[in-house]
């Protein structure tokens, strides 16, 4: 149906007030069809942080562990030489004693009495030596005149030596009574601590058997008695001799470690006394000793314990924490991290442990980053950052002194968020 000149005149101005609006709207639709078109690709995440030490070597000891007992260094028994009524014990149970302190005292009256007797003795043997030798003096310038026959001189001599003969036993007599009456008084034959009293006052003591008394023990120093392994020692000593091990500092004075039943390791370093020539037949052990230093008496004898001992020192070695080893039947690896932020699995070979760290043989070398935690974050073929490690007791220091300032502005932005 064809327009009309009127409907025609009204169309144009609305068009034309409307143009603008349809070219703005086109422009928009045009501009969003292009972004859709052109759509780049989402930004790759940044590479996970890792906690790596850096491998560094050197002579590194050679800590081996074993089971040991200790053993008091000198053990006294106290028994009674003399027989008798047990009068007075003259020591604290318990306590330290020195040597030649008196101990205990034994009813000494006959002891006494036989030592009279023998001085007495002693004093009639002297003076039948006195008669003796004067009258074989008298008899000599008469025998030398034939004033008197030579049978009666030489009688008169022979009485002599055997006057001085009788004097000897005399002394020997009076030496044996006062050993017998000081046994009277028992001491203390070695410096050490003494234990309970075994006997009591008012006991017959040493009557056909020397009873015990008491018992002594010197637990300074202490001696710590362990086995090992007769193939561990050939295995050692085979390496020192190849020159991959070096003996430890101090030559064959190994630097022993003792660590007690709670864990914690003995103030006091000992040192390796020796190694038995003998291997135990049943067991194929051998057995060693060691000395400890003791002079707060906190070792006590027969106490169970375990003995950390350096034998020998690994050179070019080098130590990682045991969380970086892992550890299968395939073998020992570690995660290493290059200089591109690739991690690679390296096979190492293992010593033995120091502590909470693996002496490390073969398989690394100066300036290699080991991975030690992180090991979650790690994806396939993805690149990592490698950080220092830092021990949990050393990290949680800084975390919490971290946490006062993370506090102060956690409570500080209610505040501002107020003030806006």
């Amino acid at each position: 149906m064809p327009t009309s000149p009127v409907s025609q005149s009204r169309l144009v101005p609305f068009f034309a007030h409307r143009q603008p609006l349809v070219l703005v709207a086109m422009l928009s639709l045009f501009l969003a069809g292009c972004g859709k078109g052109s759509s780049a690709p989402p930004a790759a995440p940044p590479p996970a942080q890792v906690g790596v030490v850096t491998v560094t070597q050197g002579d590194v000891g050679l800590v081996t562990e074993l089971p040991g007992r200790l053993e008091a260094s000198r053990v006294a028994q106290v028994r009674a030489r003399a027989a008798g009524i047990l009068q007075k014990r003259l020591f604290r149970e318990g306590s330290d004693v020195k040597a030649g302190q008196v101990l205990f005292s034994i009813d000494a009256a006959p002891y006494a009495a036989a030592s009279a007797s023998a001085k007495a003795g002693l004093a009639r043997a002297e003076a039948n030596l006195a008669q003796a030798a004067a009258l074989a003096q008298r008899y000599k310038p008469l025998v030398e005149a034939n004033a008197i026959s030579k049978q009666e001189y030489a009688n008169a001599v022979a009485a002599q030596k055997q006057a001085e003969a009788d004097v000897a036993v005399g002394k020997a007599n009076v030496q044996t009574a006062g050993i017998n009456l000081g046994y009277a008084s028992v001491t203390a034959p070695i410096s050490g601590r003494i234990g309970r009293a075994l006997v009591t006052e008012g006991a017959l003591v040493g009557q056909g058997d020397a009873t015990q008394l008491a018992v002594i023990q010197q637990i300074h120093p202490m001696y710590v008695n362990f086995t090992q392994s007769a193939s561990e020692v050939m295995k050692l000593r085979a390496a020192m001799d190849s020159g991959q091990f070096k003996r430890a500092t101090g030559g064959d004075a190994a630097s022993v470690r003792i660590v007690l039943e709670d864990g914690t390791e003995y103030s006091r370093p000992g040192r390796l006394l020796f190694s038995d020539l003998t291997v135990d037949a049943t067991t194929g052990q051998i057995t060693l000793r060691a000395e400890v230093p003791n002079p707060n008496g906190q070792l006590l004898p027969g106490l169970y314990v375990r003995v950390r001992l350096e034998q020998a020192q690994a050179t070019n070695a080098m130590t990682l924490p045991q969380q970086a080893v892992t550890r299968s039947g395939q073998g020992d690896t570690v995660m290493v991290v290059g200089a591109d932020g690739k991690v690679s699995t390296r096979p190492v070979k293992i010593g033995s442990a120091k502590g909470n760290q693996w002496v490390i043989l073969e398989g690394l070398k100066t300036g290699e980053q080991v991975m030690v935690d992180g090991f979650q974050k790690l994806q396939p073929g993805a690149t990592v950052k490698p950080v220092p490690w830092q021990p949990a007791g050393a990290a949680a220091a800084p975390a919490a002194g971290a946490s006062a300032p993370a506090a102060a502005s956690s409570s500080a932005a209610p505040a501002s968020s107020a003030a806006k």
